[in-house]
């Protein structure tokens, strides 16, 4: 059964009535760019055909009634029992209640159905879709006329001030902004965006998403310690951010700090967003290898100095390079989650095989893959 009609049917079952309307909302891949979005830099995501599904109605009331397709299970509360860093699956959902209201906008309850298929924890954005696409609801099912980017901001809020994770802009941006057909980039002081056609297949190759089935979460202490990094290395190079610091003359203006990690935690996020820049060059000029040799030099300085990466996600970037991918990374959080490959679209199977044999023989279970098409971002479904 599709994931809109199995909302459909948990709605009647919970309610008894049609819903007012479904929406969906996307996770995303991130093609480069990786802890850049809270230094103020800039990402190049794009949103996956794998979606958050939601099935919601108005009430007259200010109970909300939430059920998990996924989970089989449900939960149900005021809007004056809200209160943040409740754990749960339903915090995604009830902590954009508790921002819209605190933001001043006038919701009352509802009743909603929720089913995903984007791997939790896997580095896609699960959990932004989520959020994304009950924003998207409210602003419908209310008539409140949020802006697309301000919708995604609300979204962002609810992860930072509901959930507890410090995370930056990019997944809810990509989410909500992402075009079908497209890479989004965002300059996430600025917020501008551009849309930078990503037409892989007109070139006969393709992005292989590798998900290693080794799980993270964005709310743990590793992700807090490297934005607190950051944010004590940009005050020691008086910057507001390390986006600021030029990549011109680098190392001489790292050789500043006082702490080896500091230099490699900014090191990362300055190339990173130098990679970022180039990537969206490459592929304006159709250069696919240039893309490819950028994700691969992002995995690396993930790797060796970011520090984020762990043994799972170095062995598939090794296999797959080896079997002939153009480019490989890690995306995501980090510590696990999925790898991305671009290669040729004749090389995909060969390439998922490779890794698939070696995870076996290292006593890991088989990695799931997909290849990753650019998708819309989210709305509702006619």
């Amino acid at each position: 059964m599709s994931l809109d009609l199995a909302v459909h049917e948990a709605f009647v079952t919970l309610t008894g009535r049609d819903p007012d309307s479904i929406w969906r909302a996307p996770g995303r891949i991130n093609l480069i760019g990786e802890h850049t979005d809270y230094n103020d830099g800039f990402v190049l995501p794009f949103a996956l055909p794998q979606a958050a599904y939601l099935a919601a109605a108005r009430r007259d009331d200010e109970v909300i009634r939430i059920t998990s397709v996924d989970l089989g299970e449900q939960f149900e509360a005021t809007l004056g029992e809200l209160a943040p860093n409740q754990d749960g699956w339903h915090s995604y959902l009830a902590g954009v209640f508790w921002v819209l209201r605190e933001a001043g906008y006038p919701i009352g309850g509802a009743d909603l159905a929720l089913a995903s298929d984007v791997p939790i924890g896997a580095g896609l954005s699960s959990s932004a879709a989520i959020e994304c696409v009950l924003v998207e609801a409210l602003n419908d099912l209310y008539d409140l006329g949020i802006a697309p980017m301000d919708r995604a901001k609300l979204a962002r809020r609810t992860e930072n001030a509901y959930v507890g994770a410090p995370t930056g802009l990019m997944d809810q941006a990509a989410s909500t902004l992402c075009t079908q057909g497209h890479a989004l980039f965002l300059d996430c002081r600025s917020l501008e965006v551009q849309q930078v056609p990503l037409d892989l297949a007109a070139h006969g190759q393709a992005i292989l998403v590798i998900d290693t089935l080794t799980r993270h979460s964005h709310a743990d202490g590793e992700y807090a310690t490297r934005r607190a990094d950051c944010e004590q290395a940009s005050a020691l190079l008086g910057v507001p951010a390390l986006r600021d610091v030029p990549i011109e003359g680098l190392d001489e203006r790292l050789a500043t700090l006082p702490d080896e990690r500091l230099v490699r935690r900014a090191r990362h996020v300055v190339t990173e967003n130098q990679r970022v820049l180039d990537a969206c060059a490459a592929l304006r000029a159709d250069d696919l290898a240039r893309l490819g040799e950028l994700m691969t030099a992002s995995h690396a300085s993930m790797r060796d100095d970011y520090e984020i990466t762990e043994a799972s996600v170095d062995l598939a970037v090794e296999v797959a390079l080896a079997a002939g991918a153009a480019g490989a990374r890690m995306t995501g959080g980090g510590f696990g989650g999925c790898v991305l490959v671009l290669a040729g679209q004749s090389r995909l199977d060969a390439i998922g095989a490779a890794v698939t044999a070696a995870f076996v023989e290292s006593g890991r279970a088989a990695p799931a893959t997909f290849v990753a098409r650019p998708a819309a971002g989210a709305g509702r479904l006619t």
